[in-house]
């Protein structure tokens, strides 16, 4: 697996090269590059299969770079300091990332995943989306992986979010209903928590489509699509104090 490194510090870069040449004999080291032109100038010469990417280069960052070269033939590992913004898009899109300090055992799993991807097309629309949300927050989209492909759909067209053994269903608009693999505390992770709000147990939803609340030792909420939803007693007072700002 042909490998391009793009890290602006040499000791992040030497750590990487020590990972790959100890752990993972099908990857090959082709190029490294500590600038957004460089990086170009070698991804279009190589065709890699991988790149490590780190967010902040020098004379510009990995999506000024990402933004000259798509669509992205090949798979992309980002790795980052801890940036709530950054992280978040990356969950959205479900792009992989790793942080720094890298560990070995997330560098493996990261790499498990990019050599699965290299094979299905995804990486591109994942790309794509990701860039799409960092340069437009209030549209921003998620990827519901289901059915053993990724669909999108803007956050704020999400009502709600009900637990289905270890999967989600995600109601959204017109009547549409998603199953996915990831699990109710996942989404309750990286949906913005101004806006979503764990009820129960078995159900997150969008504070902005409760048409009406029904007094009761939890209550019921009465979401625009008509579901009605029971309030957990232990969260009443954190629900109702939402709308006594």
């Amino acid at each position: 697996m042909r490998t391009l490194i793009i890290e602006d510090e040499p000791k992040n870069v030497k750590i990487l090269k020590s990972f790959i040449a100890d752990y993972f004999p099908n990857v090959q080291v082709v190029g490294e590059a500590q600038d957004a032109h460089t990086a170009e100038r070698l991804y279009h010469h190589f065709h890699p299969d991988l790149m490590l990417l780190d967010i902040q280069l020098r004379q510009g960052n990995a999506f000024d770079f990402l933004d000259k070269i798509m669509p992205v033939s090949c798979a992309v590992i980002f790795i980052t300091a801890y940036d709530n913004h950054a992280v978040r898009a990356f969950k959205y899109s479900a792009t992989d990332y790793i942080l720094k300090p890298v560990n070995i055992t997330e560098l493996k799993n990261a790499i498990k995943k990019a050599e699965e991807k290299m094979s299905n097309g995804k990486v591109s629309l994942q790309l794509k989306h990701l860039l799409e949300n960092l340069n437009n927050p209030l549209s921003t989209k998620i990827a519901l992986p289901t059915d053993g492909k990724l669909i999108f759909i803007n956050i704020n067209e999400i009502m709600y979010c009900r637990a289905f053994g270890p999967n989600t269903i995600v109601h959204a608009l017109n009547s549409k209903a998603f199953t996915t693999s990831k699990t109710i505390g996942e989404f309750e992770e990286i949906l913005p928590e101004k806006v979503f709000f764990r009820v129960h147990n078995s159900y997150l939803i969008n504070i902005n489509f409760i048409t009406k609340y029904i007094k009761g030792r939890g209550g019921i909420i009465e979401m625009r699509d008509g579901v009605k939803i029971e309030v957990a007693i232990r969260r009443r007072d954190d629900f109702l104090s939402r709308f006594n700002q």
